[in-house]
């Protein structure tokens, strides 16, 4: 079962850039912006390469991941999610989901990545924890 509701879950997958929180060797936060989007109830992002974060979730799966998000709350702060949760990296596959991710970031007729990509990382993040300004606030909040 999800914590994700749907309100969180549009926002996952409304084209806005988020913030990916891992933990480097020493446990300090390293932060990179990612594409995000929903495969069932993991979020997913692609990495064409073995990059910094790749090898961070490998060593230490517990992650963050924050976004600002559509609307705002009195007194007219702008809405943000924030989701906490356990990361894993798959091998592969990573073109097929940036491709995917492409559309709903830059529109049908974008083309990335290009043809002969490598096929990469794809990381996976079960959420454990929700929380933030927006309409999954109050949800939370009720069962806490």
């Amino acid at each position: 079962m999800t914590i994700l509701n749907d309100a969180a879950r549009r926002a996952l997958t409304s084209g806005r850039l988020a913030h990916l929180v891992t933990l480097d060797s020493d446990g300090s936060p390293q932060v990179s912006c990612v594409y995000v989007g929903l495969d069932g109830d993991d979020i997913v992002c692609g990495h064409l390469a073995e990059y910094r974060k790749v090898r961070n979730v490998r060593r230490d799966g517990r992650v963050a991941l924050s976004m600002e998000a559509e609307g705002a709350a009195a007194p007219g702060f702008a809405n943000y999610l924030v989701v906490s949760g356990t990361a894993r990296v798959d091998a592969g596959g990573a073109p097929a989901l940036l491709r995917r991710l492409t559309v709903d970031y830059f529109g049908p007729d974008a083309a990335f990545p290009p043809p002969g990509a490598p096929e990469g990382f794809v990381t996976r993040i079960t959420p454990e924890s929700v929380y933030g300004t927006g309409p999954w606030a109050a949800e939370v909040a009720a069962v806490d």
